[in-house]
């Protein structure tokens, strides 16, 4: 006989469990139905369970036709609870033996055995079992029985007994049926799994050792790396001590369905990690890959080229109020090849700002790519769903926006008038001195005698100079206030673009950013509750 091996006991099911439950939180779409639905499935057996008695522990008997699992039911219990069959021996119903029936009815209710279905050791009968106090002993119905065809009781009660003993008979150790349906499927809860090869008094010695070692070999192929056999006959007895001490174990520990629960939140951990390997994503979008599609969203609507324009408007429509005045009556006769760009009346109508929209989805893709570079799966298609979600909005929204701070360039800074004023000050002064001189020097003769100043010889050269210095102050104003235009359009360049950029990055952060956010952060969480299984 081979001993029940006690596993080490993993500690943490319940954050385990809270770990699972945010896991299916944060799963759908994300993982596939099956998975999830499995996952709710252990969720709510997992909290049915341990809300019931924990001073019961539900073994069940299961096994198929013939393999003599109600006699070695009655064996165990010490009476003939539940009928065996003649000729062709088959369980139909659930049958429990109750050793300690205080507290075991909600149990017994969730496990759904009728009450004509209910045996409780009478404390006369239970004398020296009382190592099994606690013990609630399911005869299953046969699970490959005709029957068991349209009926699962079998497997509803398998799936949620905290102890399986499967009980194997010589002909039918290594039935596929079983092995398949059943103990691959359990592979990994060796500590609450146990196998009675049964009708042991059919074999000789010999046969039967070299059966309970074929036996063991096939389990470990299985993935049941330490199974607990126990030979047993229901008519001799023999064995049926040694199946109940290991029952009595189980019993003792009062630790069969939290190791229960364990193996198979184990398994399904297993399926999780396959279906959805734990990616690699940052928490959420940093300052750089923000930057980056603002400066890619700028780029699409054209916010550099605009700002151009705008310097060049403004230096052009400077010109018209602190340009020197001979100067630019001099350039009204020449041909002007920027009057077709109408640069001075650069002033854009509300919507005529926009945006290309496969440069925005580029950007947009670029920032979605770069961050779910480390994620696995549908998580990568839903980060980049998240990053399009409203980025169809993106090139209206922008445009409208934009529009709302493009330049209106009528308006006149004061100290443009004030130059203005001042130039043509200076224009008359050199008009007044150049009559001056023409007058003093071609007409001295006809001056009359209150205007004879005027052709005085020794003021004459003053005047020149005076004249000389008035159209060189007005050519230093025009190159003074051209350096003021120049700098003046490079702030308000400046400033347009800043306030642009400004409101992109806020249409970026509305449309684009925050949803990318939000399943980062959704990512984040159900990594760390993936390592938290």
């Amino acid at each position: 006989m081979t001993t029940l091996t006690t596993a080490p006991a993993k500690q943490g099911l319940g954050p385990r469990l809270n770990a699972l439950s945010k896991i299916v939180e944060l799963g759908a779409g994300r993982l596939d139905d099956r998975l999830l639905k499995e996952s709710g499935a252990l969720l709510m057996r997992a909290g049915e369970r341990l809300k019931l008695s924990s001073e019961h522990t539900v073994v069940a008997l299961a096994g198929g036709t013939g393999s003599g699992k109600s006699s070695l039911f009655n064996a165990v219990s010490g009476l003939e609870l539940s009928p065996t069959g003649v000729r062709r021996p088959t369980t139909s119903r659930t049958h429990a033996c109750v050793w300690g029936l205080d507290g075991a009815g909600p149990l017994l209710d969730w496990l759904g055995i009728p009450g004509r279905h209910r045996f409780a050791r009478a404390s006369a009968l239970d004398k020296g079992e009382s190592r099994l106090h606690g013990l609630i002993l399911l005869d299953l119905p046969d699970h490959d029985s005709i029957r068991a065809l349209t009926d699962t009781e079998a497997d509803r009660l398998i799936g949620v007994a905290d102890l399986v003993v499967w009980v194997l008979d010589p002909q039918k150790y290594a039935d596929a049926s079983t092995h398949r349906r059943y103990v691959t499927e359990l592979a990994g809860h060796d500590a609450v799994t146990v196998f009675a090869l049964n009708q042991a008094d059919r074999l000789l010695p010999e046969e039967l050792a070299e059966l309970v070692i074929d036996l063991n070999d096939l389990l470990r192929r299985e993935g049941v790396t330490q199974p607990t056999v126990v030979p047993t006959s229901a008519v001799t007895g023999r064995g049926i001590d040694s199946l109940k001490r290991v029952v009595a174990e189980a019993v003792s520990r009062r630790r069969a369905a939290i190791q229960r629960l364990e193996a198979d939140l184990d398994r399904l951990t297993a399926k999780l990690a396959a279906a959805s390997p734990i990616g690699d994503a940052p928490p959420g979008v940093d300052a750089a890959r923000r930057v980056g599609l603002t400066d890619a969203l700028c780029d699409a609507i054209g916010v550099p080229a605009l700002g151009e324009a705008m310097e060049n408007a403004y230096a052009r429509r400077a010109e018209q109020w602190v340009g020197w005045p001979y100067a630019r009556w001099a350039a009204g006769f020449r041909p002007d090849p920027l009057k077709s760009l109408d640069l001075g009346a650069l002033e854009v109508p509300q919507g005529q700002v926009s945006a290309q929209p496969a440069e925005v989805a580029g950007a947009v893709q670029t920032m979605a790519d770069g961050l779910s570079a480390g994620m696995t799966g549908a998580w990568r298609a839903g980060l980049n769903h998240a990053a399009r979600s409203r980025s169809g909005r993106l090139p209206q929204t922008l445009g409208e926006e934009l529009a709302e701070v493009a330049p209106v360039l009528d308006r006149v800074p004061g100290w443009w008038r004030a130059l203005k004023v001042w130039q043509y000050l200076l224009v008359v002064a050199f008009a007044l001195g150049l009559g001056w001189l023409l007058v003093g020097l071609l007409l001295p003769a006809q001056l009359p005698s209150w205007l004879a100043f005027l052709g005085d010889t020794a003021t004459l050269p003053w005047v020149g100079v005076a004249t000389g210095a008035v159209l060189g102050l007005g050519a230093l104003s025009a190159v003074a206030s051209r350096n003021f235009v120049v700098l003046g359009a490079g702030r308000e360049r400046e400033r347009l673009e800043r306030e642009m950029r400004r409101r992109v990055t806020a249409v970026a952060e509305t449309l684009v950013v925050e949803p990318v956010e939000k399943e980062l952060a959704r990512h984040h969480d159900f990594t760390a509750a993936m390592r938290g299984l």
